[in-house]
């Protein structure tokens, strides 16, 4: 009877552990979700927090959603944040003939319309600058903000088809060894060897047909004026948090958007949400919290 007894115990204490670990497990995953954009390719995206207006992280070339990690503990005390993974990025799907910013903006529309959100700042890293761009004029009534970080350094800046055929001509040659030289020339001194390893080889593993198809569209865009023009068409308040690697021409910009504003992040580089998240969620906060 002892031994019944005993085993009854154990086989209690099983389930008790099997019940406290599946709600254990249910309260700290935060799997991502998945929608389909407009041409079927599915996209991968996660929610955490709550409180409007909607913050919407968007990656930049050959990157992910982990690359706002620095960002969710902070924003989500009083916002719902999402981070989505753009096609052939992260989790989400491949498929499509050639990955461009318009077909970018529809994936954060899909997520968007996912979820029915209302009001929303799009914060958009590098290449997630102009994605934004396209995005708010997919959702001209929902979108009320955009935040680039270190982009919109100069939107009519001059680049010709030469220059662009030779950085895609790299690209294609040796993706990987062509990324880590590109990415490596993002970074100053300042920022951790282990933070730069891991962001070289980590964007060097992305597919190169996305990586390329993307950055060729872009860089088109640009060369003919139509990052510029979608920019200078934008009703809402844009605003950047850029380090100071590189220039950003504030009147140059304030031809297109009159509005535009800029914090300049000091001794800070391309990654400066990664290398130095305090002080990015601190100006970031500072930006939104400021009636557009």
């Amino acid at each position: 009877m002892r031994g019944l007894a005993l085993h009854g115990v154990r086989y209690l204490g099983l389930v008790l552990l099997l019940v406290f670990s599946h709600q254990a497990l249910a309260a700290e995953g935060n799997w991502p979700r998945m929608t389909d954009s407009a041409d079927g390719v599915p996209i991968a995206y996660e929610v955490q927090g709550s409180g409007e207006p909607t913050l919407v992280f968007i990656h930049g070339w050959s990157s992910d959603g982990r690359y706002w990690r620095g960002q969710l503990p902070f924003f989500s005390q009083h916002h719902r944040v999402i981070t989505l993974d753009l096609a052939g990025h992260g989790h989400s799907g491949l498929g499509r003939d050639t990955y461009t910013m318009p077909s970018f903006g529809e994936d954060v529309k899909a997520v968007l319309d996912d979820l029915e959100v209302e009001r929303a700042i799009l914060v958009g890293h590098s290449m997630g600058g102009p994605v934004s761009v396209e995005a708010a004029h997919l959702m001209p009534e929902r979108v009320i903000g955009i935040v680039g970080v270190d982009t919109f350094h100069h939107l009519a800046s001059a680049i010709s088809q030469e220059q662009r055929d030779g950085m895609l001509e790299s690209f294609q040659h040796d993706f990987a060894l062509a990324a880590r030289q590109f990415v490596a020339t993002m970074f100053n001194d300042s920022t951790g060897l282990e933070l730069r390893d891991w962001v070289m080889h980590d964007m060097a593993a992305a597919p190169p047909e996305v990586a390329i198809s993307a950055m060729e569209d872009m860089l088109t865009r640009h060369a003919e004026g139509e990052a510029a023009q979608h920019f200078e068409e934008l009703t809402i308040q844009v605003v950047a948090i850029n380090a100071d690697l590189w220039p950003t021409d504030l009147e140059a910009n304030r031809q297109l958007q009159p509005a535009f504003r800029a914090v300049i992040m000091e001794d800070s580089d391309h990654f400066l949400h990664m290398a130095k998240p305090e002080a990015f969620n601190r100006a970031l906060e500072r930006m939104i919290g400021t009636p557009p």
